[in-house]
């Protein structure tokens, strides 16, 4: 029922509306006389707390409130793909076209393109017993993901009705005969952004989501389904990081959240993104994109809902039984958003004037990553990897700690690392992961039964060298005996020849998972062999220059290095026993 109220009280984004007896928590209202967007977050007797997606100089005492009786929600359809939209879901490209080069208020676009038909083939044949989640049918959504028409939760029963051939996303494709009576099915469906869709069942997080990175996926791998941190100071390289594994990994559908980023950088995004093209496919990148954009000189309110946004969408995707990834840049302004949204509330401010619901609403968006068996009994993931950029790089501020409590992975970025431009510039002993015990069962059967070993002799090499280097510092590297002169140069080796790795660079940008053990398994072979050679009476220095040692170098920059690995320890085991 629609309720109409009057403004009473203006507060930056936030507006308080008398005479809204009736109304309910979380409604989209539209507000003032120039409809501008928003949502109901507080009531009290008959006055009503919204919060507006839209600037809001020049609104009035007076001026008319209109809910309009449902929750914020995103129409979900073929058409959702190769698009870019600001935070709750208008199309950016159509706001142009609409109001020119600068986003005006109050402007009324649909999520999804009315006119385009789609040519819908049906899976089903009338007469057949369906259910929630069931695939009612397909269309090709673009030239590499087939869009998969799904029953919509809560609806079972007989099809009474199936359609074929080209159709609009209003258009009824079917009808279902339930107890409570016929439902019709358009291609589109409508989801509240906050509220989780259904899944059959959680799954285990035993499958890897691959992301080309050898840091990430050597040392810290997070699963399908799971939920990553970046955190890091400014310039230490999270944007790069998040570019990178939304190109190279291994999900089918990438959703890109520019969460208060800086415009010039939301803007590089923009231009860089459409011309990318997917090294799976040899097609654009974008054909299996979704880009959500909102700025930092945008309304804080619709940042605040661009991570829900974009959530809902990642949802809807993994309901089809695609694997989703999720990258949300960055998390830190949305919890500002909410900060000053809950200043301008008056509410009791929590640690650093975050309010006292930050962990819990940071829980809710972060748990719904999963890898699930959905609804019609395919198998569909979302994985979220958020930076967070802690002020100063300060990683014991509220939002770093409370991401922390949620996330398994946590990839800290170092300004030190980056500043010596080594890239990416994750801090090997800072950085964790949780998943280990549950991936080493699949890293050890697809590609090599030590794959784990090798891991954890390398991390025992890297720990060791942290200790000398405090050594080192105070008396020099000659007082060390040759054995730990041996250490402090294999782990120069992991960190400069394995752990950095070229984000432009053709070969090395994308590291397959076999050729980061061969690479491993290289450097750790030559740290065995040059230690057998050093019990007898070989010093470091002679085998460091070795000749070998220029090619264990630029094994990262080699295409074919999984077949040539096998020729590289044999010129290793020659020239050091030599």
């Amino acid at each position: 029922m629609i309720r109409t109220g009057k403004i009473s009280k203006i507060a930056g984004p936030v507006v308080v509306a008398s005479k809204m007896k009736g109304a309910r928590m979380y409604d989209v209202v539209s507000v003032g006389n120039e409809n501008l967007l928003g949502e109901i977050i507080e009531l009290e007797q008959d006055r009503a707390t919204i919060q507006v997606y839209e600037e809001t100089s020049g609104l009035r005492p007076g001026e008319p409130v209109v809910s309009k009786g449902m929750p914020l929600s995103v129409e979900l359809g073929p058409g959702l793909l190769n698009h870019i939209y600001d935070g709750i879901a208008r199309p950016l490209q159509l706001i142009m076209d609409k109001a020119g080069d600068f986003i005006t208020r109050g402007v009324d676009v649909q999520t999804l393109d009315k006119k385009t038909k789609y040519t819908f083939k049906p899976s089903v044949k009338k007469g057949d017993t369906v259910r929630a989640g069931q695939i009612l049918g397909t269309t090709k959504e673009t030239s590499i993901i087939e869009h998969r028409v799904l029953v919509p939760p809560g609806v079972e029963g007989k099809l009474k009705q199936i359609e074929s051939g080209k159709m609009t996303v209003d258009e009824i494709v079917a009808v279902v005969s339930t107890k409570k009576g016929d439902v019709k099915i358009p291609m589109k469906q409508v989801w509240p952004v906050r509220r989780p869709r259904p899944v059959s069942e959680k799954l285990l997080p035993d499958v890897p989501l691959v992301t080309g990175q050898r840091i990430f996926d050597f040392m810290f791998p997070v699963a399908k389904g799971g939920v990553a941190a970046i955190p890091g100071p400014f310039g230490s390289g999270k944007t790069v990081s998040e570019h990178s594994l939304a190109k190279w990994c291994d999900a089918d559908i990438v959703i890109f959240i520019g969460c208060g980023e800086r415009g010039n950088e939301m803007s590089d995004v923009l231009y860089e993104f459409p011309e990318l093209i997917d090294p799976k496919s040899g097609k654009p990148l974008m054909e299996r994109t979704v880009l959500i954009a909102n700025t930092s000189n945008m309304p804080v309110a619709a940042r605040e809902a661009s991570v829900y946004t974009g959530i809902t969408i990642a949802e809807y995707y993994r309901d089809m039984g695609y694997d989703v990834a999720l990258m949300a840049d960055s998390t830190s302004r949305w919890a500002e958003a909410m900060r000053e949204i809950s200043a301008r509330l008056e509410e009791m401010p929590g640690e650093e004037g975050y309010p006292a619901y930050l962990a819990s609403r940071l829980a809710q968006f972060y748990e719904r990553a999963g890898r699930v068996t959905t609804l019609g009994g395919k198998k569909g993931s979302v994985s979220v990897i958020g930076a967070v950029s802690p002020p100063g790089g300060d990683l014991s501020e509220p939002v770093t700690q409370n991401t922390l409590r949620i996330s398994k992975v946590f990839w800290a970025l170092d300004a030190h690392l980056a500043y010596s431009r080594h890239f990416p510039s994750v801090n090997w002993l800072t950085s964790y992961t949780l998943y280990d015990e549950s991936l080493a069962p699949f890293f050890n059967k697809n590609i090599e039964k030590d794959f784990t070993e090798l891991k954890k002799e390398a991390f025992v090499i890297l720990q060791k060298e942290a200790e000398l280097k405090e050594i080192v510092q105070l008396v020099g590297p000659d007082v060390l005996p040759e054995n730990e002169k041996l250490v402090l140069e294999t782990a120069k080796s992991i960190r400069e020849d394995f752990l950095q790795q070229n984000a432009f660079h053709e070969v090395d940008s994308y590291c397959s998972l076999k050729k980061q053990y061969l690479m491993m398994k290289t450097i750790l072979r030559f740290h065995e062999l040059a230690g057998e050679a050093i019990k007898r009476g070989v010093k470091t220095a002679e085998l460091s220059a070795l000749p070998v040692k220029e090619k264990i170098s630029r094994m990262k920059y080699d295409a074919n290095f999984e077949k040539n690995a096998p020729s590289l320890w044999k010129q290793i085991e020659q020239e050091v026993k030599a």
